[in-house]
């Protein structure tokens, strides 16, 4: 069993930590406050080959795995830079692709995604269904050579910043008559696709959207895969990156809270002498934060770690608790952190309330508390499906 990174993964989590320092939290929430969106640490780390690490190298990727994007996700937010979209583009739509669109497909998005040049966001979620592909309502049909997409999602993130979107969709098996999943790389600007900015109120750069789809007509070739069968295994083949990569950025996003919060309170000085971080009642809650988040970060790398050697089936389990650890302990870092700041950790200039927004949604998205402790319950334990 060994728990170290290899030399070019330390190499890639120094330099990507130099990359985010550079930025820092202020550009993020500056960026976030003026309603913009983090372009230029985007494309710098396009252009220095971090979002293609994952992306296979004939493709102009970095040929790594998703412990290499981990990593990246985790040391950008460890500077107070979580970038949503790592997960959304180069984690699900470029693992998808790579793995299970056409040639075609990989030639024309692969390079633009490893580069930084092109976003591909991800639309799974509905206003009824949430993201239970079983009842999902978004369907499409056949129409001569081409198809028709029509349904509604909801919370997709980024769609404003990217060129196309990966929709889920169900379609009709011909020989079951049954609905079964589809994916489709779908033009953000194509006729009878609409997108609506929903007001949230988590400070990011990155906006959400509910999308409205009227008969959007895509040739035969938006299709991801060489037929219908290649649905169900690419809507996985998504899944676990996207769990891994959200639990490695909220890691990042506990330390970093982590990190801040021990600065101030090693150095301020309120009764006598002593720093307030050398009372139990400021330091203990600290420690314990840091502690649940290096225990998240351990299941983050397990899972990580075997979603690449192809271990699937214990990807999803290790991947599911790597989400599940790292949303309640990010969440406990920042809040522990703005306790211990006082009334400096609810100003902007100290960073760390900043932070409060992201860090309670990542308790609910991209999947549930409650769905991943029903999830270990049924697969880990054995208990009935109580859903």
């Amino acid at each position: 069993m060994n728990f170290d990174l290899t030399p070019e993964q330390d190499q890639l989590r120094d330099a990507v930590r130099e990359l985010g320092r550079k930025y820092g939290h202020s550009y993020f929430v500056s960026k976030a406050k003026a309603g913009e969106h983090t372009a230029e640490l985007w494309h710098e780390a396009g252009r220095l080959g971090y979002l293609g690490v994952n992306i296979p190298t004939e493709y102009g990727g970095g040929g790594g795995g998703i412990t290499d994007l981990a990593l990246v996700c985790e040391e950008l937010a460890a500077t107070g830079c979580p970038l949503l979209l790592l997960v959304v583009s180069p984690a699900i739509a470029a693992t998808i692709i790579s793995k299970h669109g056409t040639e075609e497909q990989r030639k024309k998005h692969l390079p633009g995604l490893a580069d930084g040049s092109e976003k591909i966001v991800f639309a799974i979620t509905e206003p009824d269904a949430g993201s239970n592909f079983h009842r999902l309502s978004t369907v499409a049909r056949r129409d001569g050579d081409d198809w028709l997409l029509t349904g509604r999602k909801i919370y997709i993130s980024g769609v404003d910043e990217a060129g196309h979107v990966l929709v889920v969709a169900r379609t009709e098996d011909a020989s079951t008559g049954k609905l079964k999943p589809a994916l489709f790389i779908v033009p953000t600007d194509a006729p009878g696709l609409e997108k609506s900015k929903l007001d949230m109120e988590i400070l990011s750069p990155e906006n959400q959207f509910l999308l409205f789809l009227d008969d959007v007509r895509l040739p035969a070739d938006a299709l991801v895969g060489e037929s219908l069968d290649a649905g169900l295994p690419a809507l996985f083949a998504g899944l676990n990156p996207e769990r891994i990569t959200v639990a490695a950025m909220g890691a990042g996003t506990g330390r970093y809270a982590i990190d801040r919060a021990s600065d101030y309170t090693a150095t301020r000085k309120v009764w006598g002498g002593n720093s307030i971080g050398s009372h139990q009642g400021v330091a203990h809650p600290l420690a314990h934060a840091a502690v649940q988040v290096e225990l998240a970060r351990l299941m983050i790398y397990k899972a990580a770690t075997l979603y690449d050697a192809g271990r699937d089936l214990e990807a999803g389990i290790s991947g599911n608790m790597a989400k599940y650890a790292a949303g309640e302990a990010a969440a406990l870092a920042v809040d522990t952190a703005v306790q211990a700041l006082g009334g400096a950790g609810m100003t902007t200039e100290y960073g760390v309330s900043t932070l409060l927004g992201a860090v309670r949604a990542g308790r609910i998205a991209p999947v549930s508390r409650e769905m991943i402790l029903n999830f270990v319950a049924q697969h880990v334990l054995g208990q009935d499906k109580s859903y």
